[in-house]
């Protein structure tokens, strides 16, 4: 490969997309895991189909991974610079996704009579508009692979599994890459399978080789630029895995053995998977039969002095709502992770969406005040579910932490701190034999209760989901339920003095500030220094915690004349910066399509506020 035939990219983006059993997941990884090692950021999408088994080679079935990778990378990116498509409906559904002018590679073998009518073609797609809008590759996979297959002997379902490789070599040949680290991923994987291994080298061997002969491929290799990073371990890491591993490191600083109640659920079972795995670091998982069944078991749990923890996603938090006020009214500490998706009811189990933000703030019998904060990245899902954790024990309440199927699912390189490094976690224990001991006396800057365990000597009391006085018997009070309605929405109000302030980025004179929340960081963040980058004076303002808001909130809102709420629902955090700043103009920009953010679409709104 002659130097002059390379293409020099800041960043590239790869979307591959198939049926749901043709690897486009595993490609994807392998591909994303392979930048990563020669030195690239990354940013992954797994886009899923919501449907669990569609029929084969239909638009419904359709699985996408996209990959996008480079220098400094924020968001698995827009539109693609190469799409495979491994047959005529992920053609169909994905073409979309390519920018013009982008090299589209298909599997030429799976474009018959029937593929193509199943995926709603009545013709051939291939018309010559299209073939000059895009450089097309026609790539005989199927074929190649079957070949490969034939000459090992082995049966026709195993080979076609494989197909994946042979597309990826293509695609490590067109991103100038080895296949050195895939080849040591297949070893490990199949180790016990060594026809496996032997068969997707050389399918991989194979598709790479293929790239080396086609003359359109020659124009169309890249080199992508490295990132610029600080130094340390990093590894590719998805949110939901980040979430997992988060607290555990707040197991290990708050001396609380971790538990996790949980019933499985998409898209936030991979943090219940994740943390099965590590019992030798003290983590207690417990699959239960239930939503219910799951957040009760983490509530006793709490009770004994665990770090308890439940996962679920939209429809479980609802589940779970009676259960989070019984934590509320025995103020044990409590996190709740919610990888959110879209709804209501099923919705959209595979899709992305940020639907639950009211549910979080408001969905609970009676005054139920709670903590809730928002990750805003894969990699920082780690140190949100830290802080979740450390925000619950400290303050002696549950906390809710938001992330969604972007994150939780996505992945990002992830520095590995040192657990050194780490904030202290000190839960507000109470001393056994203290004879002043109450169960509600409370703390007189957090206002958070003493943590009494059971078997701590002189301290037993009693705890349950009917309203107390601060001593600790029951009482029905008019007066006393008032009191202590206001003394655990202070204890929450008071998370407030230990959160750091909001930040503004940008145009310090900025005629238009946009803010966000959550897991749309990544977009938000480099439209505006685009924007910014073109001359348009335009602010940023992004908010992990959500309730209670930093308290500089309403100081930053008051010094714009333009303010845009973006998120990917209908305005719920818009409704909730209403009600607390009523005097701040605000206009929205929603999305609910299931998707992330697109950065094109973002620049777009915002420079039509700005010409308004």
């Amino acid at each position: 490969m002659s130097q002059n035939q390379i293409v020099n990219k800041e960043d590239l983006v790869v979307r591959f997309a198939g049926d749901s059993g043709d690897g486009m997941q595993l490609s994807g990884t392998l591909f994303s895991d392979a930048s990563a090692l020669t030195g690239n950021d990354i940013a992954t999408f797994p886009d899923y189909p919501a449907e669990i088994r569609a029929p084969h080679n239909t638009v419904a079935g359709v699985s996408g991974y996209q990959v996008h990778v480079g220098n400094h990378i924020y968001s698995s990116g827009d539109k693609c610079d190469i799409l495979v498509a491994m047959n005529p409906a992920s053609f169909k559904s994905n073409l979309k996704w390519a920018k013009k002018g982008a090299t589209v590679i298909v599997d030429i073998d799976t474009f018959t009579d029937d593929g193509m009518s199943k995926a709603g073609y009545s013709e051939d797609p291939f018309t010559d508009e299209l073939e000059r809008a895009y450089t097309i590759i026609k790539a005989p996979i199927t074929s190649f692979t079957a070949h490969v297959g034939d000459e090992m002997g082995l049966d026709k379902k195993t080979t076609e599994k494989s197909r994946n490789m042979f597309a990826l070599g293509i695609i490590f040949y067109m991103t100038h890459k080895t296949l050195d680290q895939t080849f040591a991923y297949l070893e490990r994987k199949f180790a016990k399978k060594p026809d496996v291994v032997k068969l997707n080298k050389s399918v991989l061997t194979e598709g790479y080789e293929y790239a080396d002969k086609i003359e359109a491929i020659h124009s169309h290799i890249y080199e992508v630029a490295h990132a610029e990073m600080p130094k340390g371990r990093y590894r590719n890491i998805t949110g939901n895995v980040a979430t997992a591993w988060g607290l555990l490191a707040a197991s290990e600083k708050s001396g609380r053995r971790l538990f996790l109640g949980s019933y499985p659920i998409t898209p936030a079972t991979d943090v219940m998977v994740e943390l099965a795995k590590h019992k030798s670091l003290g983590a207690r998982v417990f699959q239960a039969e239930d939503e219910i069944a799951g957040i009760c078991s983490a509530i006793g749990a709490s009770y004994a002095g665990a770090l308890a923890c439940t996962s679920t996603s939209g429809p479980g938090l609802s589940l779970k709502s009676e259960a989070l006020g019984l934590a509320v009214m025995t103020e044990l500490p409590l996190v709740v992770i919610d990888v959110q998706r879209g709804g209501p009811s099923t919705g959209l189990p595979t899709k992305t969406e940020q639907s639950d933000l009211d549910q979080a703030l408001y969905g609970r019998n009676g005054e139920a005040p709670l903590v809730v904060v928002a990750a805003s990245s894969s990699a920082n899902c780690f140190y949100w579910a830290f802080n979740a954790a450390k925000i619950a024990l400290e303050h002696m309440t549950p906390v809710i932490l938001l992330t969604d199927g972007y994150l939780g699912n996505g992945s990002q390189l992830f520095r590995i701190p040192s657990m050194a490094d780490m904030p202290a976690i000190n839960p507000p224990l109470a001393t056994p034999n203290d004879p002043d001991y109450r169960p509600f006396r409370r703390d007189p800057e957090t206002f958070a209760r003493q943590w009494a365990l059971p078997g701590m000597e002189g301290l037993r009391h009693r705890v349950g989901g009917l309203e107390k006085c601060p001593d600790g018997p029951l009482s029905t009070d008019p007066e006393n339920h008032a009191l202590m309605v206001h003394n655990r929405q202070e204890k929450v109000d008071r998370v407030a003095n230990y959160i750091p302030e909001q930040t503004v980025e940008g145009d310090p004179n900025a005629d238009l500030l946009v803010v966000g929340w959550g897991g749309t960081s990544g977009a938000l963040t480099l439209a505006v220094e685009e924007l910014n980058a073109e001359g348009k004076k335009v602010a940023y303002t992004h908010f992990n915690y959500i309730c209670p808001l930093p308290k500089n909130t309403g100081d930053i809102l008051r010094r714009y004349k333009k303010i845009v709420v973006c998120e990917l629902n209908s305005g719920q955090f818009a409704g909730y910066l209403r009600t607390k700043f009523p005097e701040c103009p605000m206009t929205q920009y929603n999305k609910i399509m299931g998707l992330p953010f697109e950065v094109g679409e973002l620049k777009a709104e915002f420079e039509r506020l700005l010409n308004q």
